[in-house]
């Protein structure tokens, strides 16, 4: 049912934790299945220079919340276009009914960075 890489971020998730000296986090919610994703990223000279992530949720969500942590590690802030699909295709797909996953990882992403602007 899920990919090789859904099931490697859900069982082996990166950047887990809380991330003292954040710059930014913020905490996003899907009130229809309740899962909870939290995002804080520390920010120097314009560049996502840590990340850390925890979730509450299903496998999807934490699979996401790992791959998205991933992708944000070292980033420019003014350069970050990480869209949905992005996610999606990183993870190697997600069955549609799962796909609510990657909107709140983004939706977390998208807070965070207009939060630290």
């Amino acid at each position: 049912m899920y990919s090789e890489q859904v099931l490697d971020h859900f069982e082996n998730p990166r950047f887990v934790g809380e991330l003292e000296n954040a710059t930014v986090s913020v905490e996003t919610q899907n009130p229809a299945c309740g899962d909870v994703l939290r995002l804080s990223l520390r920010i120097e000279d314009g560049r996502i220079a840590e990340v850390r992530f925890r979730a509450k949720g299903c496998v999807p969500s934490i699979a996401c919340g790992s791959k998205l942590a991933e992708m944000l590690e070292g980033r420019p802030l003014k350069d970050l276009r990480i869209q949905r699909e992005d996610l999606i295709r990183e993870l190697g797909g997600l069955p549609e009914a799962s796909e609510h996953a990657s909107h709140l990882a983004v939706d977390a992403m998208r807070m965070a960075i207009a939060k630290a602007k």
